[in-house]
Formats: C-alpha cells, sequence, structure tokens
C-alpha cells in the first residue's frame, strides 16, 4: 500500500505561483513513478504531469507545458508540483499518484495508488 497525503493548494491570482506537495508513505518512494492530475467542476480528470523514479524523464500537458514544474526528492519521500504564471482556468482539484511501475506515463488508469486532493483556485 502507498499513502499519499497532498498540501499547498489554495487561492491565488492569476499571474501566481503556489508550490504543491505530495507526501508518501508505505512503500520505498524512490520505486515508483508519479503523476500529477486535475479535475475541475463538470469536466473529467485529467493529466498534468509525471516524473519517473529516478527524475529522470518527465513529462507535462500541453496546456502547462513552460510554467509548471514536477520534480521529487527520493530522500525526503515527497514530490512536487510547482505552479506558475497561474491561469484561471488552473483551477481544479489537484490529486498526485503512484504507479508501481518506474516508468512515467500520462495515462490516468496506470496509477494505482491516489491522494485524497488538493483545491486549487486562480482568481482574476
Amino acid at each position: 500500500q502507498v499513502q499519499l497525503v497532498e498540501s499547498g493548494g489554495g487561492l491565488v491570482q492569476a499571474g501566481g505561483s503556489l508550490r504543491l506537495s505530495c507526501a508518501a508513505s508505505g512503500r520505498t518512494f524512490s520505486s515508483f513513478a508519479m503523476g500529477w492530475f486535475r479535475q475541475a467542476p463538470g469536466k473529467e480528470r485529467e493529466f498534468v504531469a509525471c516524473i519517473s523514479y529516478s527524475g529522470e524523464s518527465t513529462y507535462y500537458a500541453d496546456s502547462v507545458k513552460g510554467r509548471f514544474t514536477i520534480s521529487r526528492d527520493n530522500a525526503k519521500n515527497t514530490g512536487y508540483l510547482q505552479m506558475n504564471t497561474l491561469k484561471l482556468e488552473d483551477t481544479a482539484v489537484y490529486y498526485c499518484a503512484a504507479r508501481l511501475n518506474p516508468t512515467a506515463t500520462i495515462e490516468t488508469y496506470a496509477y494505482n495508488y491516489w491522494g485524497q486532493g488538493t483545491q486549487v483556485t486562480v482568481s482574476s
């Protein structure tokens, strides 16, 4: 089992920044890939970013490329999502996910464990 707890969400003005954290426990953190997903009201959950177990491979949705950065600190069992130049359309509940496989993937179904989510609200 893997437990994931997100933090760092909140209310921010458009153009601002937030850093989300995902604290993992239960299994060797460095053995699995991680991803960030988000779900806005009335919409399906969508891929945001993912990172391989080593941190060497990362992938981003086109909508966040150049603004968001995914990273991880295996020594701290924590993953991060740095979000800059936030836009109104970034408003959503953000979820971190863990995949029992070292390879990163953008596919939602490939992730085995999910956090409870953290709300990010971008205001004008």
